[in-house]
């Protein structure tokens, strides 16, 4: 109770300094966001037991925590771009721009500042550098970069990515440039947000992460037009609770591959990194088209878990795999249901470098094991010398799953 009538008192002091500044209201880790400009006179009522902020009382017993705000806000309009940064934090931002390329330095290692993201421009990028928790508001975006990424976040910690509610946001790289993605993160990449995210990847990935990449339960819809390399390249592990993906045959490489991060000094595995190298979806839609030759639609170095989503995976490329993992991979059911489906229609893969290996098209290819507790999973291959499943290690198949694989699996 103290702490929230010493930070409204602050709050009052303050108000009407700038729009971009706000509170959150925190009940049961749900928060209410209130503009500080509207926030008017908050009131304590009934001894304390309830207090009124923007015309909504609340039960003072029920709040959690009251946190301030700070939002920068970058809006685009083709050749320019215009940022507004709070008075609180004016002394932490460092702000260059070049026509509608902005690049953002912050140095604030205490309190996490927000950036909303607007506009439009054809010749435009969005640089960030910091060192501290930080999260993007993308508001109607649209970015087309002449110079290198579109969206580069040079900040090596947790990074959230909000998809603002019934918003499209569009993002394209430059073909030429040395970037390692249209959107790249250096950190932890984390989703949500119900709106629209449009990438294009034309150097090579559309979305990188040096570490790991996590679609909330509330993502929107994430469509790749077309990448050079990778539709998605995370390092650590991907983990996917909601949302939908579409990567389309204009991928040039693999739909969703995830490396193992390694240690500083040499190329093995960090064994100190959770998770490392592995994918775990758990619910949403993953549409994936594959017609490259020796690429996959899912790729993994570590373990694959799988608990619910629906699946549609094609693989046309000769060579081309719809789940390839390393390890080991279990397919189950949890709060979502799993419907797989996929098919492989390609050939026996036809590169020069894979003139020693001229390994065939499958729909999924396990190195370690295979386990299906539950779950419907639809696998038909059809492509010449083509396989459905192959699996290096044991294949467990549960009575409850409803497995069904054309031609039948090959083991060991």
């Amino acid at each position: 109770m103290k702490k929230i009538i010493l930070l409204l008192a602050f709050v009052s002091a303050h108000l009407g300094m700038q729009a971009q500044e706000l509170i959150r209201i925190w009940q049961n880790g749900e928060s209410t966001k209130v503009a500080l400009s509207s926030a008017g006179n908050m009131v304590y009522s009934n001894n304390g037991a309830t207090l009124t902020i923007a015309g909504v009382t609340y039960q003072t017993a029920a709040i959690d925590s009251i946190t301030l705000v700070h939002q920068v806000a970058v809006t685009y309009s083709e050749g320019t771009a215009n940022v507004i940064v709070p008075q609180l934090v004016a002394n932490d931002i460092t702000v260059q721009k070049d026509g509608a390329n902005v690049t953002i330095t912050n140095n604030n290692v205490s309190n996490e500042i927000e950036f909303v993201l607007k506009g439009s421009a054809s010749n435009g990028s969005f640089t960030y550098n910091g060192s501290y928790k930080t999260t993007l508001r993308l508001n109607g975006l649209s970015l087309t970069s002449q110079k290198g990424a579109a969206l580069d976040i040079l900040c090596g910690k947790r990074v959230a990515m909000v998809l603002e509610d019934g918003t499209t946001n569009t993002l394209a790289d430059y073909a030429k440039g040395s970037q390692k993605a249209s959107l790249y993160c250096k950190g932890h990449l984390e989703v949500e947000g119900s709106g629209t995210l449009n990438v294009t990847g034309n150097l090579t990935h559309a979305i990188k992460t040096k570490e790991y990449l996590e679609l909330k339960k509330g993502t929107g819809t994430i469509n790749i037009v077309s990448a050079a390399g990778d539709a998605i390249h995370a390092g650590q592990y991907y983990k996917q609770n909601g949302g939908t993906v579409n990567i389309t045959s204009t991928t040039q490489a693999d739909g969703i591959q995830v490396e193992q991060l390694t240690l500083d000094d040499d190329k093995t595995p960090d064994p100190d990194k959770e998770n490392n190298g592995q994918i775990f979806i758990k619910g949403g839609t993953l549409n994936v088209e594959i017609t490259h030759e020796d690429c996959e639609a899912l790729k993994s170095d570590g373990d694959i878990s799988i608990t619910g989503g629906t699946f549609n995976i094609a693989a046309s490329g000769n060579g081309s795999r719809g789940i390839q993992t390393d390890s080991n991979m279990v397919i189950n059911e949890d709060d979502n249901s799993t419907n797989i489906i996929i098919t492989a229609t390609g050939g026996v893969c036809t590169n020069e470098a894979d003139a020693d290996d001229p390994h065939r098209c499958m729909g999924i290819k396990v190195d370690g094991d295979l386990t299906i507790n539950a779950g419907t999973v639809n696998v038909k291959a059809t492509g010449k010398k083509s396989r459905s499943i192959r699996v290096g290690g044991k294949y467990n198949v549960s009575d409850n799953a409803n497995v069904t694989v054309s031609p039948a699996a090959k083991v060991g």
